[in-house]
């Protein structure tokens, strides 16, 4: 039973949508992670980590890294470790902090990165092929608002 089963239609309409949201989060991500690992022998959080550095072409330290992915720095140390053995991301000293270092895409990682990144999207667009494009910018639009006003709930209670 998915999470959208258990909402009843005496509950809030607000949070069955909510729950379908979650449903439909969870359906697509699960076809990710199967589609990446059956195409690429890769999971998603390699996939995640390496779409970070690849917005960052001159690498990022961990902490950065970690704070962006949202999770622990033992998290991404262990993909990074796994990376760097098969040569698709590099560590690079920080001048000036020998504690510290940066990663970054190697050229093969890149290309391996952008192969699975072409991949991704035509999956997404796949995922969300049953709406119209209309209904796809609407549903853009109105979920935006739902994110800025929550938002700005949360830095009311900061």
């Amino acid at each position: 039973m998915d999470m959208e089963a258990r909402a009843h239609s005496e509950h809030p309409e607000a949070l069955r949508l909510w729950l379908r949201l979650l449903t439909c989060t969870q359906i697509v991500e699960k076809e990710v992670r199967a589609r990446l690992r059956e195409r690429f022998d890769t999971t998603l959080p390699r996939f995640d980590l390496m779409a970070q550095l690849e917005r960052a072409p001159d690498g990022l330290k961990m902490n950065e890294l970690s704070r962006r992915m949202m999770v622990t720095g033992g998290n991404v140390t262990g993909i990074t470790d796994q990376l760097v053995t098969e040569g698709l991301v590099e560590r690079i000293d920080v001048q000036g902090d020998r504690r510290a270092y940066r990663v970054r895409l190697t050229a093969r990682g890149r290309k391996q990165f952008n192969d699975m990144a072409r991949q991704h999207e035509s999956w997404i667009v796949d995922a969300f092929s049953g709406l119209t494009d209309r209904e796809v910018a609407t549903l853009h639009k109105l979920l935006g608002k739902v994110k800025d006003h929550a938002r700005a709930q949360l830095e009311e209670h900061e």
